[in-house]
């Protein structure tokens, strides 16, 4: 998705569907709710979008963060443009931790 520029705006689990394969086959699993979507190429929206994603496995999904860290290495291996947008995640992580200091 973000290697074609799209932003989904809202990636958080309630926007994500798992289908479930037999035993031996591989789950699936489908992004929906693309209401807040829109196309940018600037590493800074998709570090966001991931941001948002994290924080929402760990406020919906506690002791979740090895399963975060397990997506951002998929994540890593399978998109072209992964190294800036995980160098802007850790700098929107940075802001946002300042901000819930400040209030």
């Amino acid at each position: 998705m973000h290697d074609e520029d799209v932003i989904h705006g809202d990636l958080t689990t309630s926007n994500m569907l798992l289908r479930c394969g037999p035993e031996d086959e591989v789950s699936e699993l489908f992004l929906i709710d693309f209401g807040l979507s829109y196309i940018s190429a600037l590493p800074e929206d998709k570090g966001v979008d991931l941001y948002v994603l994290e924080k929402a496995f760990l406020s919906t999904h506690p002791h979740t963060e090895a399963l975060f860290q397990r997506l951002l290495k998929s994540y890593a291996a399978t998109s072209k443009k992964s190294s800036a947008v995980i160098k802007k995640l850790e700098e929107v992580r940075l802001r946002g931790r300042k901000r819930s200091m400040v209030g």
